[in-house]
């Protein structure tokens, strides 16, 4: 794990089965991966006006223990490289019992003035964390 962040299920997130909608945790891991983006001193939007977007290709989501209102739980995030690929492996934990409730892989790609492309700043940014 490189970085972890700790949530609360709000009631509003939840569906009629009084469980977590499965959209929410999209949401979760979102904010995660762009949590972490900025703890390493990157901005999206930052990158935005060098002409780098880094997008999502593909997502894997296995759920596992659903949540319920009011449960904290921690979202984690580790990274890997395959090619142009920037791989976030993400689970999302319950934190009273430690149940896996998530575990995910978010392929993310790098374009550059609209083309799919490397990026010096990313490889850079994320070089410690791709060991």
């Amino acid at each position: 794990m490189i970085y972890e962040l700790e949530m609360e299920v709000r009631d509003y997130e939840c569906d009629i089965q009084g469980i977590v909608n499965n959209a929410n945790y999209l949401h979760y891991m979102e904010h995660t991966r762009h949590k972490f983006i900025q703890s390493i001193g990157l901005s999206f939007a930052d990158l935005h006006e060098q002409g780098i977007d880094v997008v999502v290709a593909r997502m894997n989501q296995q759920y596992k223990t659903p949540l319920r209102p009011e449960d904290v739980f921690l979202s984690r995030v580790y990274m890997s490289k395959e090619g142009l690929r920037y791989i976030f492996h993400q689970d999302i934990v319950r934190k009273s019992d430690n149940k896996l409730c998530l575990r995910a892989t978010v392929e993310a790609v790098c374009v550059i003035n609209g083309r799919l492309s490397d990026s010096e700043v990313l490889q850079q940014a994320f070089a410690e964390y791709l060991k």
